[in-house]
């Protein structure tokens, strides 16, 4: 079984304490046995980061109740790490239904605030502020399409006729609410290979722009979210601007 001070070690040796933010997509299933579990993980990432690091996730929510930004439960699909994270001493979460992260450190509340209500993934996003800081991704064993800054990609490539959406939420303060945005859940066009996230990932890593290791039993993967946006944003234009440009 692995222990925190093994995970400190193998994070140092992947270079996390280069960085001063981290966003972090986990899967514990991938990590394996942990001492203390998951709040183990979230000890030894905050340590490497040190008290001047900053760690982001993603949360999302429980669409099955009404939205709360502090009370309600992450998303699933995010794994125990997230829903862990949101219910620590001095995480910070932001008030959006439809994008609702949680952060830890001196920069916390640069990163989730302000974000807008349509578009949330785009410009002036928590994304973009990720980006501008020279932050990082982290991936430990998380399945190959959740890499959620292929999203802010998606609003800076030039593509023509991106699909959008209109979604309703249910908000537990107010009620009903409409959200706009490009589609962040079928893809902004069709891309002959189907769901083009995994695929941007696995060509990404391709450039050997990424620190790959060990951290428990996982594949660990760190990279610059500035060099993974602008990569997945290149991709974008050249896979699915073609796709959208031919007549029908």
């Amino acid at each position: 079984m692995n222990t925190k001070e093994i995970i400190i070690k193998q994070l140092k040796n992947l270079g996390l304490q280069n960085y001063s933010t981290v966003m972090v997509h986990s899967s514990m299933r991938s990590v394996g046995k942990l001492d203390g579990g998951a709040d183990t993980l979230i000890d030894a990432l905050l340590h490497t980061l040190g008290a001047q690091g900053n760690l982001l996730m993603v949360l999302g929510a429980d669409d099955d109740e009404p939205f709360d930004a502090l009370s309600s439960e992450a998303d699933e699909d995010m794994g125990i790490v997230a829903e862990l994270f949101r219910g620590r001493r001095g995480v910070k979460v932001n008030d959006h239904a439809a994008a609702r992260y949680a952060a830890h450190g001196p920069q916390a509340k640069f990163l989730l605030n302000p974000i807008q209500l349509h578009d949330y993934h785009g410009p002036g996003s928590v994304l973009e502020r990720l980006t501008e800081i020279n932050g990082a991704v982290l991936r430990l064993g998380a399945d190959t399409d959740t890499v959620t800054l292929t999203h802010l990609a998606e609003y800076l490539a030039d593509v023509p006729n991106k699909r959008r959406v209109s979604l309703r939420y249910d908000r537990a303060d107010s009620g009903e609410q409409w959200i706009n945005s490009l589609d962040d859940s079928e893809g902004i066009a069709q891309w002959k290979g189907g769901d083009y996230f995994p695929q941007i990932l696995l060509d990404y890593l391709k450039t050997n722009s990424a620190t790959i290791g060990r951290v428990g039993n996982s594949t660990a993967e760190l990279f610059p979210a500035k060099s993974f946006v602008s990569f997945a944003t290149t991709w974008i234009e050249s896979n699915l601007g073609l796709e959208s440009r031919r007549p029908s």
